[in-house]
């Protein structure tokens, strides 16, 4: 069981400022340690966050370790790309087919987050998506102008198509929404958050408050027009 008093260690941030300046192969080897270190510490507070989160969410993501992103670049098309990200990150997942949405977090020295939501939607979730905008409306701006959703997350951000989707009009009531291809919502940590004893818990709370969005997804993207289920 992780503790739920694990918390994010200086050294953790130190070890990141220090890559960033030194990004290169001989520097990283010669500190392979304090990565190690590094790294095993982010992914205990991500087990003390998982074991907070299975209280109130089904995750597919079991442990923090699996969690995580690799630290290396893929630079065999960028040569000019650095060959670590100067960052500790990843992604944490809900029971699918059921559950809709998933979880992400970066820990980097100033610029530090929690975001989540739906990054790439396939084509036909996309549609089934715009299909409930259009019909329910009124059901997506209650659910964003939520005052738990908005005090944590602010506005929805993420890419979308310049002109209206095909087969609606631009003056669309809701063609802000309908022309979206992300749905994702970013909420930022200071360095002095990142390190205190609270930053699991500040996380889950940032992630509950998107739950009514996950679960009205969820219910869409497992039925069809009609509301019957596809599972």
């Amino acid at each position: 069981m992780a503790d739920v008093n694990t918390r994010i260690k200086p050294a953790t941030l130190t070890f990141l400022k220090d890559l960033e300046r030194h990004n290169d192969r001989d520097w990283f080897q010669a500190h392979k340690d304090a990565y190690d270190g590094a790294r095993a510490n982010v992914s205990e507070v991500i087990d003390a966050l998982l074991e907070r989160m299975r209280k109130h969410d089904r995750l597919s993501t079991e442990t923090g370790k699996e969690s995580m992103y690799r630290i290396y670049n893929d630079t065999r098309f960028h040569k000019d790309k650095p060959p670590y990200k100067t960052w500790f990150g990843g992604s944490i997942g809900r029971a699918k087919p059921a559950l809709r949405g998933g979880y992400h977090f970066r820990i980097k020295p100033g610029d530090s987050f929690v975001a989540c939501g739906f990054f790439a939607p396939e084509p036909a979730d996309l549609k089934r998506i715009r299909v409930d905008i259009d019909q329910d409306l009124e059901t997506w701006r209650k659910l964003l102008k939520a005052k738990r959703l908005r005090d944590t997350f602010g506005e929805i951000i993420g890419e979308g198509v310049k002109t209206a989707p095909k087969g609606y009009a631009k003056d669309h009531p809701g063609i802000d929404l309908l022309r979206r291809n992300q749905f994702l919502f970013r909420h930022p940590f200071s360095d002095r958050e990142v390190l205190s004893a609270d930053f699991p818990a500040n996380m889950d709370n940032a992630y509950r408050s998107i739950r009514p969005f996950f679960d009205h997804l969820s219910e869409v993207l497992t039925t069809d027009e009609n509301g019957v289920s596809v599972l």
